[in-house]
């Protein structure tokens, strides 16, 4: 009698000592499986989109949203920043932006989006060695030419100035404007970066 008790209270422990095991190896194989589905980080990296929601950028400030393992800066333009683009001209090096540095749908001096001027979507990185510029939206500010600047992006690499749509100024060691990537407007206030915009 004592032995048949031994060997239930075994058999249990076995059974139950199996099962446990044999959860944590289903487990163990169902968990990359289902990791699996859902998009590498080199998958990402070669170029998903991703959506920024403009709703949330106050005028005059500038979000960094990554695509492909780049900056892309996002910058709300008050009408103040759009209405000094036109006096930057003189200064720049391609002032109607004739270099293709951005999308055929992005149109004008303000190099957006046509309805969407409000909003500069740029690829963050300097066109002379790929630096990240700085976000420098004060008007006058002493080190970067007084009153001569009416705010933009300075790479503190190699001194490259850019405007507030991008355009590259005149003498500095960047060759061409900054980048606009492909993107696309779903709503007024979400933008897709990646896409290309339907025309």
């Amino acid at each position: 009698m004592s032995n048949d008790g031994v060997n239930k209270g075994r058999r249990r422990f076995l059974t139950a000592a199996t099962s446990v095991v044999g959860a944590a190896g289903a487990v163990g194989v169902a968990v990359p499986f289902v990791a699996s589905w859902n998009p590498s980080a080199k998958a990402k990296a070669a170029g998903a989109p991703v959506k920024a929601n403009l709703a949330k950028i106050e005028p005059g400030q500038m979000v960094v949203v990554e695509w492909r393992g780049k900056p892309v800066y996002v910058v709300r333009r008050t009408p103040e920043i759009l209405a000094n683009l036109p006096k930057m001209n003189d200064k720049l090096r391609d002032p109607e932006a004739l270099e293709l540095q951005q999308p055929e749908y992005v149109k004008g001096i303000a190099r957006s989006i046509p309805g969407h001027e409000e909003f500069l979507i740029l690829l963050g990185l300097c066109t002379h060695l790929g630096c990240a510029p700085m976000f420098r939206p004060e008007v006058g500010a002493a080190d970067l030419g007084g009153a001569e600047w009416l705010g933009g992006f300075f790479c503190p690499c190699h001194g490259s100035k850019f405007d507030l749509a991008g355009r590259v100024l005149k003498g500095v060691p960047a060759p061409l404007n900054l980048e606009v990537p492909p993107h696309k407007y779903e709503t007024d206030t979400v933008v897709t970066i990646g896409v290309d915009q339907e025309a």
